[in-house]
């Protein structure tokens, strides 16, 4: 995952051997596979939420309408090299200190936000569970996206302006969700004192960890360098 789980899509992922994985990424200079198990996983996550009724139309409807825009943006703004091989992803395959980062970004950003909402809904907290299920929607969906444009028809500067358009618009739910956990009551959080200041410390973790990876690595580290190699890799073909 890119910035997603893991800043962007294939340019952060594990090496050879672990994971097929296509979070928030772009640009690997073999052949995958055009959707891994984990974008699977993220669709199938993203299905049940839109469908639980927890999930704002208007997330939902940014969500399926971010499909159509990226493809007019590699239509129209940057196209692919259609005739030559993949473009060189931004970061090396093999960095180890990325890959832990896309590590920390689905444990924080996925795994934990779905403990917690299956945690409430045994526990009776509807109020926690439906503030967290947007911020868990759209990173799934953001997920899946880096997948479908982890191709070759796809340009690097459109593979990294998905997990920037997600991690632009997950920062009003995160803080959404940590302002309806200091609002709360632990008789509101189904009378679980431990699960209130869990809901608050999950939601402040991810609020701080996601605009760490929007303002200080995503736009100003990997969006210029995908431009950058983008436009040298033109020059060259």
């Amino acid at each position: 995952m890119s910035g997603g789980i893991g800043p962007v899509a294939k340019d952060i992922s594990l090496p050879p051997g672990g994971e097929d994985e296509g979070v928030v990424l772009p640009g690997h200079t073999t052949r995958l596979r055009f959707l891994s198990f984990r974008q699977l996983n993220s669709l199938a996550v993203s299905l049940v939420l839109g469908a639980s009724g927890m999930v704002a139309i208007s997330d939902l409807a940014f969500a399926i309408l971010s499909l159509p825009y990226v493809l007019f943006l590699s239509r129209v703004a940057f196209p692919s090299f259609r005739r030559s091989a993949t473009e060189p992803p931004v970061f090396g395959f093999r960095n180890r200190l990325l890959a832990a980062y896309v590590a920390v970004a689905a444990l924080l950003g996925l795994l934990l936000p779905i403990a917690y909402i299956l945690e409430g809904v045994l526990e009776g907290d509807k109020e926690g569970v439906k503030a967290a299920a947007p911020h868990v929607f759209l990173l799934a969906s953001q997920v899946f996206m880096e997948g479908v444009t982890h191709s070759p028809r796809f340009s690097l500067p459109v593979r990294a302006f998905v997990p920037v358009l997600y991690n632009s618009r997950r920062m009003f739910t995160i803080a959404d969700w940590l302002r309806d956990e200091l609002g709360k009551e632990a008789a509101a959080a189904g009378g679980s004192t431990v699960r209130l200041l869990a809901g608050r410390g999950l939601a402040t973790a991810n609020l701080i960890f996601w605009a760490f990876n929007l303002f200080a690595f995503l736009l100003p580290v990997y969006l210029p360098r995908a431009l950058s190699r983008h436009y040298r890799y033109k020059e060259k073909n």
